[in-house]
């Protein structure tokens, strides 16, 4: 990145509102107010299919993300269940990037339903709020904006605007807000690095911003451990990279309604993920480099494996022969309820 980039005076991060199931609404007003659950082919009657996200109605009876769609339905037997189209997100994410994009400022984009714009204003709040209406107001989708002095504090500050609000977080603030609330509460840290941290005596925001840098270095590394420590005390100050968004790469998963123990038909599988998620991406001029296969057993094992192409290519016969190659390196003696294969693109 470099080091001649404006700092802005102010992050402002931009989280849209229960993205897909709002996507579904705004196609179907009359779901408005009704509990939406998405996710799979939309049947929670078939077993293995997850919820991909929950309207906030569906949410108070506790369903969410990565929750089978039939527990769901159990908790909330009066939602309404939605299949994913990928289409329509990435439609739908486009117009509201595309307003972000049109207040002439850096807008560094995180996914299909967040960014974050870089902005120099005395009234962060008042540009929040012409930012949160311009958005429904041009989309129909509703946001959160999250202000603070750094990527941190702003993703930080959206947890306590959501739905719908306005929130900022500041060096000043930010150990009198954070400061007694556990490690987890910082974007980043998990359970594993939660129990090191704990051996070191470190179980809140406020002790790891107090850690010792050396100690933290010597128990994460030289990068992660200052790292920890510096997200504790509120992130540093950098430019928003306003380039464009590039995967690197694609994939396609399916879980299967019976476990798979055929070996022709397992491989005839792959091949066909192989196949389509080359084709989705060849409109865009890549080329396919690495391909990877995933392999999730009924006892719910999950191994990935991964081969480099001889050259990058586009053609989707030679990513399904590379895919079945890396299949072949796999000891398929039990039952597999899913298979994926991802593709790492080259750069553009």
């Amino acid at each position: 990145m470099a080091t001649d980039e404006p700092v802005p005076d102010w992050v402002l991060h931009v989280d849209l509102d229960h993205f897909l199931s709002a996507v579904e609404v705004r196609r179907r007003p009359e779901l408005a107010g009704r509990p939406v659950v998405v996710g799979g082919d939309g049947n929670p009657g078939r077993p293995r299919q997850v919820v991909a996200t929950a309207s906030y109605e569906a949410r108070a009876f506790g369903v969410h993300s990565g929750m089978p769609l039939g527990e769901a339905r159990r908790r909330c037997p009066d939602a309404v269940f939605l299949p994913s189209d990928r289409a329509a997100y990435d439609e739908a994410s486009e117009e509201v990037m595309a307003v972000l994009r049109s207040f002439g400022v850096p807008v560094e984009v995180l996914g299909w339903d967040e960014a974050f714009l870089g902005v120099h204003t005395d009234d962060p709040e008042a540009l929040a709020a012409t930012i949160r209406a311009r958005v429904v107001g041009e989309t129909g989708l509703t946001c959160a904006v999250g202000i603070g002095q750094t990527r941190v504090q702003a993703k930080t500050a959206t947890g306590f605007a959501k739905p719908g609000g306005i929130a900022r977080l500041t060096f000043e603030s930010w150990l009198t807000t954070m400061g007694a609330e556990s490690v987890t509460a910082l974007n980043g840290i998990g359970g594993r690095t939660e129990r090191r941290l704990a051996d070191l005596g470190l179980t809140t925001v406020a002790q790891l911003a107090a850690s010792d840098h050396d100690a933290l270095a010597a128990a994460f590394g030289p990068t992660i451990g200052p790292n920890l420590k510096l997200l504790a005390m509120g992130g540093h100050v950098s430019p928003i990279r306003g380039e464009p968004r590039v995967a690197k790469g694609r994939s396609r998963e399916i879980t299967f309604t019976r476990d798979l123990t055929d070996g022709p038909e397992i491989e005839h599988h792959v091949a066909d993920l192989a196949r389509e998620v080359t084709a989705s991406i060849v409109a865009e001029g890549r080329a396919v480099t690495h391909v990877a296969v995933k392999v999730r057993t009924a006892s719910f094992f999950t191994r990935t494996k991964i081969s480099k192409l001889d050259a990058p290519s586009t053609d989707a016969d030679v990513v399904a022969a590379r895919a079945l190659v890396v299949l072949g390196r796999f000891p398929l003696d039990r039952p597999i309820r899913l298979l994926g294969v991802r593709v790492v693109l080259d750069e553009v």
